[in-house]
């Protein structure tokens, strides 16, 4: 078997288990992967992960979505519900830094493998642990998926279109979010470890991780009673930063600071409304923000989309187009800086996936396999990391503990 590339980024020599499926704790996961850590991806014997099943197109019957999420990850199977899977999982945790888990809070006990068990076998084990509500407060034993934590946490509130119902975002962005919060988290508590050589639980809530973006939502009502709402493509006061119109498509361009405007009002040929009373602040430009939208659209849909971009550009106006795939695949900009990398995938071949961002100018991350079949790293994880022989390891498939 062809050896995997080792890792090159600044977390290489850390191991972390991978527990749970679906996103929130497998994106924590592919991140501190993506960063060097060596991830070993437990799945129960014949119960994959459902996000190899999951998307809306599948060539060849293969998931788009795993490949990506399971990156840079050892795959293994361990049926934790068995005492030999317990025992096994305990031993894994022996000889590694993290243990990440996104099963509902209790789950875990139940199983005999809560922190304070773990700790007692690897002081220095952090546990990322992530799931809908936390680990603690009366709704923690809830069962909670992305979409209610978006909702609780604010987001689902202030997305879309004021006469309709709440949007959703297009992403699993509550997921995502409490993924970063819980690699974040791991990452401070790795920093402590070096200083005390004690391990401690990372608690990460989907719905916190919501609410931490959220602005200032909260003290606006506590001091005005002000509730935000849907505003569509807008930001009440913010002007003008919009979509507007263009001759061919749609753009945005984002004028809303005291200088920026003065600039696109020159550029529009209209160097005077930076000096009238109704636009030459940005206070009185947030109280006119429809009037000036409306003057703003009237322009740039006389002109084609990359006449705006080049007449911004020159004039210093922060301007975008609505990027969709074909868009980020042929920008110039995505491919000098390696945003869309290929990797290979083992039935598809090459495969485009977004890269490991932040970029480390020392020690940058890396892409170096795509997502690997249930099971596929068995022998690596119970055979040369843990040392069982081959005896042992026959006893524990014949029980289908580790399939």
């Amino acid at each position: 078997m062809t050896p995997l590339p080792e890792p090159t980024g600044p977390l290489k020599g850390l191991r972390l288990i991978e527990l749970g499926a679906l996103l929130a704790g497998p994106f924590c996961g592919q991140l501190m992967g993506d960063m060097g850590a060596e991830v070993i991806k437990i799945e129960p014997p014949g119960q994959p992960d459902p996000l190899r099943d999951w998307g809306q197109f599948k060539p060849d019957g293969q998931s788009l979505w795993f490949p990506i999420v399971a990156r840079n990850k050892r795959c293994a199977t361990l049926d934790l519900r068995q005492p030999e899977g317990q025992a096994t999982l305990k031993d894994l945790v022996a000889k590694s830094d993290f243990l990440l888990e996104n099963f509902r809070p209790g789950v875990m006990e139940k199983w005999g493998l809560g922190y304070e068990t773990l700790k007692k076998i690897n002081p220095g084990l952090i546990m990322i642990r992530v799931s809908g509500y936390g680990q603690t407060g009366p709704y923690a034993s809830k069962a909670g998926y992305a979409s209610v934590g978006e909702a609780m946490g604010g987001l689902r509130a202030v997305i879309g279109e004021p006469d309709r119902k709440p949007a959703r975002a297009g992403i699993s962005i509550g997921d995502s979010l409490a993924a970063v919060y819980a690699a974040f988290g791991a990452l401070a508590a790795l920093h402590q470890r070096d200083k005390t050589g004690e391990g401690q639980v990372v608690d990460s809530a989907i719905y916190e991780s919501v609410l931490a973006m959220m602005e200032s939502l909260i003290p606006e009502y506590q001091f005005g009673g002000h509730i935000r709402e849907r505003t569509g493509p807008v930001l009440p006061k913010i002007a003008p930063s919009n979509i507007y119109d263009a001759a061919d498509g749609e753009v945005i361009i984002a004028a809303n600071q005291n200088t920026v405007f003065e600039r696109l009002a020159a550029a529009m040929g209209r160097p005077e409304m930076a000096r009238d009373p109704r636009f030459a602040t940005h206070v009185a430009r947030g109280e006119a923000q429809e009037e000036l939208d409306l003057i703003v659209n009237d322009w740039s849909k006389t002109k084609s989309m990359a006449e705006l971009e080049a007449i911004c550009d020159e004039a210093g106006v922060p301007f975008g187009r609505i990027y969709r795939a074909p868009e980020m695949l042929a920008d110039p900009h995505f491919a000098a800086r390696q945003a869309i990398i290929d990797a290979v995938h083992p039935v598809l071949g090459a495969f485009k996936m977004q890269n490991v961002f932040p970029k480390l100018s020392a020690t940058p991350g890396l892409v170096r396999w795509s997502g690997r079949a249930i099971g596929e790293d068995n022998a690596y994880v119970f055979g040369e990391l843990l040392g069982y022989d081959d005896t042992r390891i026959t006893e524990l498939r014949s029980k289908k503990v580790i399939g």
